[in-house]
């Protein structure tokens, strides 16, 4: 046997913990679903498992200049925290905010940092998940046992980002940084950047460096479209005016913006032109009318097919406006030594390039699931409305809104997780697996999602790692949260798709 393997092999763990729900990422999921089980499922004990080194997901993953929300923070926080702030949050306040969530629900005992887990394994001889973990501050391997796995990692690999092969790269001289793996020790005071993108990354970072770069440029191979107003709710100003108490603030403003969401969304697909000219009258409103928003800020789809990023106070446009950024829509021959080559024959000369390119979807948090010792093939699943999956006993995921906030669905799953674990308690069922019934053996089997109705370029790379979706709203995820919120709560859990043992 080779020394150096033996040598570099993890340790057995030692002992093994038991808890009833094991709780994958300290998240805007996970630290709600936390807060959750807490209230909902009092005496059953649970712990988070946390790769990095502190709460927070995509909120510490991030750190690139600027970083906020594109959701506002009303639908974004939790239902049951008021939010008090600006509707679109810098990163440090929302970690703040997830802070408060903590410390005043002693979550904090409940989660163990800087444990990565490795495998995931159902034992449907004992009903059990075993958990492998390696932690990152000894390099030593721990395991857990638990009835129920509450997966909250996100869908995004968070150690790499999304970055293209282009010809050339390496023979570019200056910097190549992807937003996700932001360097501390970036320069870019007086230099040239250009960053490859027109999402939610790209139109927060243009206008966060642009004070400071020589000048900055959004390289797009196509338009976005993007919402402008001011990063304020008037109604909510005016109801701390009239000192009304922050939690009923929190829910009527709550409903306003859920209410507004429901009609504007209704009316992407209704009468899509006429939204589409509203958005671009916004961006004329802040560019003027000679700038050429026809080739810069009109998508070739239909708005809300793509993720539509709020722009507060119209900080991308200003940028724009003074010249010192500016927006190109090209495509990229080669890079060159000097910066970028494009298939229109331009040069665009960079110090910095930014790839705001997109990240890798990741279902399952590169963690090595079996069941009874099998392979778990997740794309041969089917799901079930995107919370759980047929054949994977005692899962739940959470995988949130396109088109609406994020945690909106993380509080629906969570309830319906915390009325799952109650109901098999009362059945004294030790194993539930989601099951085609009868009547759905002959469903055609879908991608996960449709995507004439949503198709973003990471969802496209990755639909065949993701399960499958049948024709019934119980299998899968409509990504509607305006029905939704009433059907989840409705759920029979006695229904034929649940198979308890």
């Amino acid at each position: 046997m080779n020394d150096t393997a033996t040598l570099t092999r993890p340790a057995a763990p030692t002992k093994t913990e038991h808890f009833d729900v094991l709780i994958v990422g300290a998240g805007i999921s996970g630290v709600g679903g936390a807060y959750h089980l807490t209230k909902q499922c009092t005496g059953m004990s649970f712990v988070v498992l946390e790769t990095q080194e502190s709460f927070g997901g995509t909120w510490i993953t991030h750190r690139f200049p600027g970083i906020r929300s594109d959701s506002d923070l009303y639908t974004f926080g939790y239902r049951f925290k008021p939010w008090t702030g600006a509707p679109i949050a810098t990163a440090a306040e929302i970690l703040s905010y997830m802070g408060e969530v903590i410390e005043e629900n002693d979550l904090g005992r409940h989660i163990r940092y800087r444990h990565k887990i490795e495998r995931a394994s159902w034992s449907s001889d004992v009903a059990l998940w075993t958990i492998e973990a390696t932690r990152g501050d000894t390099g030593e391997t721990v395991r857990f046992t638990t009835n129920f796995l509450w997966m909250c990692q996100g869908y995004y690999r968070h150690s790499e980002g999304y970055t293209p092969e282009w010809d050339g790269m390496a023979n570019f001289k200056g910097r190549i940084v992807h937003p996700q793996s932001w360097p501390e020790d970036l320069d870019y005071k007086g230099k040239n950047v250009i960053v490859i993108g027109s999402g939610a990354t790209a139109a927060t970072i243009v206008p966060a460096m642009a004070a400071d770069c020589a000048h900055i440029t959004m390289l797009q191979r196509s338009p976005t479209y993007f919402r402008t107003g001011r990063n304020a709710i008037a109604i909510a100003d005016e109801l701390r005016a009239l000192d009304i108490d922050e939690t009923w603030i929190h829910e009527i403003v709550r409903r306003k913006i859920l209410h507004d969401q429901a009609v504007f969304t209704e009316r992407t697909f209704n009468e899509p032109e006429t939204v589409k000219q509203e958005l671009l009258a916004g961006v004329r409103a802040w560019l003027g009318s000679d700038y050429d928003v026809d080739t810069h800020f009109t998508p070739r789809y239909r708005p809300w097919r793509q993720r539509l990023a709020f722009i507060p106070d119209g900080d991308l446009f200003q940028g724009i406006a003074t010249g010192r950024a500016s927006v190109v829509t090209d495509e990229i021959e080669r890079f060159v030594e000097t910066g970028i080559l494009l298939k229109s024959g331009k040069l665009l000369k960079a110090d910095i390039i930014v790839t705001a390119t997109g990240f890798n979807l990741n279902a399952l948090g590169d963690i090595a699931f079996t069941i009874d010792g099998d392979p778990l093939i997740f794309a041969d699943t089917v799901t079930y409305r995107g919370m759980m999956f047929t054949g994977v006993p005692n899962m739940a995921w959470v995988f949130g809104y396109f088109r609406a906030s994020w945690t909106l669905r993380s509080d629906l799953v969570a309830d319906f997780v915390c009325r799952l674990l109650n109901h098999m308690k009362r059945k004294g069922a030790r194993k539930v697996t989601p099951a085609l019934r009868p009547e759905d053996k002959d469903m055609p089997l879908l991608p996960w999602i449709d995507p004439e109705s949503f198709n973003p370029g990471y969802l496209m790379r990755g639909m065949h790692l993701l399960p499958k979706r049948g024709d019934k709203p119980e299998w899968q995820h409509t990504q509607d949260y305006w029905n939704e919120k009433d059907e989840l709560p409705a759920i029979n859990l006695d229904d034929r798709a649940f198979v308890y043992e």
